[in-house]
C-alpha cells in the first residue's frame, strides 16, 4: 500500500474534524499541492500524532478579502476569529487556497 500523503491540523480542531463540524481548511500555496480525490493522513501539529485520515474533496483559491461566513461556518469558527487565525498563521498572505475534505473514519 502506498503512504498517504501527510497533513497537520493544530490539536485544538481535532474534535471539530472528527465531529464532521470542520469540513474544510484554509492554506497559504505551500500547502496548495493536495489533489481532488487524495486521502490525507491527519495528524497534530504540536505532537504529531495521527488521528483521522481525509479525502480531499476540492481544493479552490480564494483572497483572504473574500472569506465570507460561509468560510467561517465550514472551519466551525466565526470570519474574525478566522480571519485573525490565519493573520496569525500567514502573516500578510492575501491569496489562500480551500481545502473541502470529508473524513474518512
Amino acid at each position: 500500500m502506498s503512504e498517504l500523503t501527510p497533513i497537520s491540523f493544530f490539536s485544538r480542531f481535532e474534535d471539530d474534524i472528527l465531529s464532521g463540524a470542520k469540513t474544510i481548511t484554509l492554506r497559504d500555496e505551500s500547502e496548495s499541492h493536495f489533489k481532488v480525490g487524495e486521502t490525507l493522513s491527519v495528524s497534530t501539529f504540536e505532537e504529531d500524532r495521527w488521528f483521522c485520515n481525509i479525502k480531499v474533496l476540492s481544493v479552490t483559491k480564494v483572497a483572504f478579502h473574500h472569506l465570507t461566513e460561509d468560510h467561517a461556518e465550514q472551519e466551525n469558527m466565526s470570519l474574525e476569529f478566522l480571519k485573525s487565525l490565519i493573520q496569525e498563521v500567514y502573516p500578510g498572505v492575501e491569496e489562500l487556497f480551500e481545502i473541502k475534505f470529508q473524513l474518512l473514519n
